[in-house]
């Protein structure tokens, strides 16, 4: 019998033959934290009494969540965390360096065939690199940081196929959005999801990241796309980006042909629309035309799942030449300082500017809630985001809707949720 990728790179870094259902304690290849989590972690390696941790080198702080401080309270945290950092030497990211799980993969944390733990629920973002990559809470990053190794129980498998080819103006958040709204936010709960087929196969490693970003809204421990040639151009570009520093060597990861399932889903998104997730749950899904005319009061692009270059192309090409309307606030928050860059060389943000929007700081902006945009009572936000919970963005009396980029900056356009595919006709 077989083995699917979680199977096996959990038995490769355990060092025993290990199927579904078994446990086993695995060495990790990275671990990290942000500035709502890190502080516990800081407390709970304390408590320990261990005085190193496990490898200066493979552990970070990436203080995104609330940057730049709000207030006084998170600036102590804040303090605290780069106190931390100095005094055991580690990896910190501090205000302006981006969302953790863009500048994770951005420096060259995580190659193929990684087992990765972060204080974070999102981490299974890095599943687009062919890794297993999960979130964990920060006492367990505690134990991570002082050993190097935690416990897993290993999980069944999940396999969906996606065939066709994406429609004009449908992007991989709609595809992402379909399959949860499909499934249901509990319809991979401990999973690992592995996804194939010729969709994904034609992604690039923008929206592949997105598709793993939101793996976590089905419920799932792991999201993975398998590494390809894809994933290694990618690579040799990182590698070329950072002025030739080499990565570890990834271990690309197959599943086996007889490998065991527990859910085998196949879809076909040659006629799929833009969808949107309605609130106040990610499952509960809806195509562009039984949302199209609802009245919207901001709109956010950006964010670990659609704050990368791709994403920012794309609502520029909409928006060119176009106004937001007066009566929208459209924020936008580029996932990490090298895409703002990259961004500003290629005219994207004065795009955003001259269009009427606000550009912010690098991170996750508006997404936490806890400053940068957040909308006050009865309003409605359209977002780029992977949470639309109640109170997700600051207010629980908001209502957020969940969309792709490019619905995203038509609907900023035009001030109610708007079809994008009238404005990429060419």
């Amino acid at each position: 019998m077989g083995k699917t990728i979680a199977e096996k790179i959990l038995s490769q870094h355990a060092g025993q033959d290990l199927r579904a259902g078994d446990f086993a304690v695995c060495p990790i290849d990275f671990c990290f934290g942000q500035d709502g989590t890190s502080g516990i972690i800081i407390d709970r390696f304390k408590a320990l009494g261990i005085a190193h941790v496990f490898d200066k080198n493979r552990f970070a702080i990436v203080i995104d969540h609330s940057a730049p401080s709000p207030n006084m309270g998170v600036s102590a945290v804040h303090k605290k965390l780069r106190e931390f950092a100095d005094e055991k030497g580690l990896l910190l990211y501090d205000i302006g360096c981006g969302v953790c799980h863009q500048i994770i993969p951005e420096m060259g944390h995580v190659v193929p065939g990684d087992l990765v733990l972060g204080a974070d629920s999102h981490t299974c973002t890095y599943g687009a690199l062919g890794a297993l990559s999960t979130g964990v809470g920060s006492t367990d990053l505690a134990i991570s940081l002082a050993s190097g190794k935690n416990w897993f129980k290993v999980p069944e498998s999940i396999k969906i196929i996606i065939k066709g080819k994406l429609p004009k103006g449908v992007f991989s958040k709609d595809l992402i959005l379909r399959v949860i709204g499909d499934l249901g936010a509990d319809g991979g709960t401990y999973k690992s999801v592995e996804f194939y087929g010729p969709a994904i196969s034609s992604l690039s490693m923008d929206s592949r990241f997105t598709i793993c970003n939101m793996g976590v809204e089905l419920g799932a421990k792991f999201a993975i796309i398998p590494a390809d040639k894809v994933t290694l151009s990618w690579l040799t570009n990182l590698e070329a980006r950072r002025n030739g520093a080499g990565l570890r060597q990834p271990v690309l990861v197959a599943a086996d042909k007889d490998a065991v399932y527990s859910v085998v889903k196949e879809y076909d998104i040659s006629q799929l629309s833009p969808q949107v997730a309605k609130p106040h749950t990610v499952d509960n899904n809806a195509m562009i035309e039984e949302v199209e005319g609802t009245h919207i009061d901001e709109a956010f692009l950006g964010t670990c799942t659609n704050g990368r270059l791709e994403d920012l192309t794309i609502a520029a090409k909409i928006l060119k030449n176009k106004k937001v309307h007066k009566h929208v606030r459209f924020i936008v928050a580029p996932a990490s300082r090298s895409i703002y860059l990259e961004a500003m060389k290629q005219g994207l943000l004065a795009i955003f500017i001259e269009a009427g929007a606000s550009v912010v700081t690098p991170g996750c902006g508006p997404c936490v809630g806890t400053h940068n945009g957040v909308p006050s009572v009865g309003e409605a936000v359209i977002s780029t985001a992977n949470r639309n919970f109640k109170g997700r963005m600051g207010n629980p009396d908001a209502s957020i809707y969940l969309a792709s980029p490019a619905t995203v900056a038509a609907s900023a356009i035009e001030g109610y949720i708007a079809d994008p595919r009238k404005y990429l006709r060419t």
